[in-house]
């Protein structure tokens, strides 16, 4: 544990190069000496960088905006295996152009570029690199508040809380879709309907979408049936080719998920969020029956600090047999997965028991201080542990002697330097568990980052 402070300190002399930035444009006068600050002349409001300033001299019509962000990260033993450790740099850069030739129609374009410096250990492909692209280009039709619109072309997709639908932001290259989009609106109801096909970012080429990849679905979202709080049931159905079945075979995947998400507002300073869904389908000859499941309860604590207390509790079930043909591991499809089940994204919403306790507070205005514990245990012992992007990365065959996967402690902190700068930073570290010790050489996991991200040629 030591080794990985000395690498989470390795990565904080890069954030401070954005200090003097941030000093200098929050600059104010200092009293000449012998005059007290009450007799200072008035200072004048910064001005805003002139390179921030275009949409004030563009006509209505058009808008643009940037957004560049470095994030310096590393980890330490992936694999849960000693020595494979490794800090990087990963640079992203956005520019988005919006178009709106009257209040009925509009067009957005969004074009980015990633890229990813000094990392050694693993992949550097995508979700790391995804050089010079068009991210996004679509149309909007109607009004944001007509009883009927529509969305088509290349666009992101993202409801509730990104749990199995969302943009992935968190990751260099996030993930967007070629899709037609309806949506419905009436006082007490919103329905998106919604036909798509997930891109895929080439590195070596322009990225598209098709490869047999099929997404439809429908969110509604009503916040009228429930006192202070909204509902929102949906329905998702996958086609995907060229899986592989549990018995071998290679084929589709056709399959349904269909769930609902409630979250409100109850006494005493408390809010809660739930949401459940449960999946059906077929896979080859393989069938499917999987359910997951989310609940939280927050409390705000009245005084100053702005103290939030957080319980946690996330089920996804997993396999009982490998080789019986029935598929037991809930699919999170296509979520944001990044510190839904850990800041480390060592775990995702499959074949997991996960519980988190945690609080927020707020010591000094608009900088945010977030700690939380998690521990996780395996919903079934013959399954493996399942990381934050999907993928099985520990597995005992033949079923693990002990379920318990391990422990993590997390430290996030986030501040605003000015309106167009921020800077984040965090730290998790996991303690290997029974599990994690038979499946793997169990040794712990760390996680260190530090962020920050300028937006530019924004209205503010």
């Amino acid at each position: 544990m030591r080794r990985s402070f000395v690498r989470a300190r390795r990565l904080l002399p890069a954030a401070l190069l954005v200090f003097p930035l941030a000093a200098g444009a929050q600059q104010t006068a200092v009293p000449a000496a012998g005059q007290s600050p009450a007799a200072a002349p008035p200072q004048a409001p910064p001005k805003v960088p002139i390179f921030n300033r275009a949409n004030q001299n563009l006509p209505e019509w058009l808008r643009v905006r940037g957004e560049f962000r470095e994030r310096f990260e590393g980890f330490e033993n992936l694999g849960f295996t000693e020595g494979r450790d490794d800090e990087y740099a990963l640079t992203r850069f956005r520019f988005n152009v919006a178009v709106t030739p009257n209040k009925y129609l509009s067009f957005q374009a969004n074009l980015q570029d990633a890229r990813v410096g000094g990392k050694t250990v693993g992949p550097t492909t995508a979700p790391f690199r995804g050089p010079f692209d068009l991210r996004v280009l679509f149309a909007d039709v109607g009004t944001a508040k007509a009883p009927v619109a529509a969305r088509l072309g290349r666009q992101e997709l993202a409801f509730g809380e990104q749990r199995l639908l969302g943009h992935l932001a968190w990751v260099n290259t996030g993930r967007t879709w070629d899709a037609a989009r309806g949506i419905f609106r009436a006082k007490a109801l919103q329905v998106d309907v919604f036909a798509a096909s997930l891109v895929r970012s080439l590195p070596d080429e322009f990225d598209k979408s098709g490869n047999g990849n099929r997404l439809i679905g429908a969110y509604a979202t009503s916040p009228k049936l429930i006192p202070k709080g909204v509902i929102e049931p949906y329905v998702f159905v996958r086609h995907d080719e060229n899986l592989k079945s549990e018995l071998g075979p290679f084929g589709s995947v056709d399959q349904t998920t269909a769930g609902a998400r409630t979250a409100g507002k109850l006494p005493l300073g408390l809010d809660y969020g739930v949401e459940m869904a449960l999946q059906r389908g077929s896979l080859v000859n393989d069938s499917i029956s999987a359910w997951a499941g989310h609940w939280q309860m927050r409390e705000s604590l009245p005084g100053a600090g702005a103290v939030k207390l957080t319980s946690e509790y996330n089920f996804a079930s997993g396999d009982k047999n490998p080789t019986d043909g029935r598929r037991g591991t809930f699919d999170q499809l296509y979520p944001t997965g990044h510190d839904k089940l850990g800041l480390a994204d060592q775990v995702g919403w499959r074949n997991t028991h996960h519980l988190r306790e945690g609080f927020e507070f707020t010591p000094v205005t608009a900088t945010p201080i977030t700690v939380n514990y998690q521990t996780w245990w395996l919903a079934e012992k013959t399954d493996g542990l399942y990381a934050a992007n999907g993928n099985r990365i520990a597995f005992v065959p033949g079923g693990a002697a002990d379920s318990h996967v391990g422990q993590e402690i997390d430290f996030q902190v986030a501040r605003p330097l000015t309106p167009q700068l921020q800077l984040a930073g965090g730290y998790a570290h996991m303690f290997a568990g029974a599990f994690l010790e038979q499946a793997t050489p169990g040794k712990s996991y760390s996680y260190p980052y530090v962020m920050v991200t300028y937006v530019f040629l924004a209205d503010k």
